[in-house]
């Protein structure tokens, strides 16, 4: 892998000489965009729209549009002469329980590695101590020429323990939630909410090696049956989903029995056309002890 940052943690007039790794990687399908006549690649070119010439790279800057619409250029020794103390810092200024933080604000999640021996010792000091008190460090830090909190906690990749940089957006860049949540009305009922117990249990937890990208597969099989490198692609038709849900307890029943039967704990057939047949001889036992009564009761009269 390679490093995307370099800088130091700083806690107190502790430092530690860092790098940052990306930690995750989006393996989505990446198309490219080609002229249907002929299969040539379509290409954007960066035109000035005053003199409609294309620009050199080289040739262009930045400009920040205020709000009535004009452009401030600004030049990229202005911009890297900025006041900015998170620059080459990940400013510890607080440490706190990581449930005080909604998921919602998380951004991206950065490995954290010491950047020479001698930071070895504070590094693994730092670890240890986050472990030990449940903790996570707040911090702030400049990536990319972006400021941003974040968090610093302790993850377990593969049997080692390492300190991972969590980037999160700021408060007033998570929409408020209004008009989203339907009417307080709405009422539910003690026996749904338990028939979802039912079927939460039923489903059982998560195992990641389940889950793949289907649609991903079945891009790639359909590019190699192109190329001739793999069998045509057949279309699978598509189960059909129910209607309108009328009865909502009926739904959720159905719900727990197909979960119960992907997970094999449902009844075989065979037992269940038994189950009758039991019901049936336990009624003539039942019929036989009256009949028996009856007869008992007519001798002694």
């Amino acid at each position: 892998m390679k490093s995307i940052w370099k800088g130091a943690i700083s806690f107190g007039l502790v430092s530690i000489p860092v790098q940052l790794f990306s930690a995750t990687e989006e393996r989505g399908v990446s198309f490219k965009q080609v002229h249907a006549k002929d299969g040539g690649r379509i290409r954007y070119r960066r035109v000035c729209e005053l003199e409609d010439e294309e620009v050199p790279y080289a040739d262009i800057t930045k400009a920040y549009e205020t709000g009535d619409g004009e452009l401030v250029m600004l030049t990229p020794d202005e911009l890297a002469d900025l006041p900015l103390p998170s620059k080459k810092i990940i400013d510890v200024v607080g440490f706190v329980r990581s449930e005080e933080f909604d998921p919602i604000q998380f951004n991206r999640a950065y490995y954290i590695k010491a950047a020479d021996a001698s930071a070895a010792k504070p590094y693994v000091l730092m670890r240890e101590a986050l472990e030990r008190s449940g903790r996570v460090a707040v911090v702030k830090v400049a990536l990319r020429s972006r400021e941003a909190p974040a968090l610093l906690r302790v993850h377990d990749s593969g049997g080692e323990s390492v300190l991972v940089l969590h980037t999160m957006l700021w408060p007033d860049e998570v929409r408020p939630a209004k008009g989203i949540a339907p009417d307080n009305k709405v009422t539910v009922r003690k026996q749904e909410l338990e028939m979802v117990d039912s079927f939460m249990e039923a489903l059982g937890g998560y195992d990641p090696d389940e889950f793949t990208d289907e649609y991903r597969e079945a891009v790639e099989a359909l590019v190699a049956s192109k190329e001739g490198e793999g069998p045509p692609v057949v279309r699978e038709e598509a189960e059909e989903k129910p209607g309108k849900v009328i009865d909502l307890m009926a739904a959720l029943e159905a719900s727990v029995k197909a979960a119960k039967t992907s997970r094999g704990e449902e009844e075989t057939p065979a037992a269940k056309k038994k189950a009758p047949a039991k019901k049936a001889a336990a009624k003539k036992k039942t019929t036989a002890k009256k009949t028996a009564a009856k007869k008992s009761t007519r001798k002694a009269a």
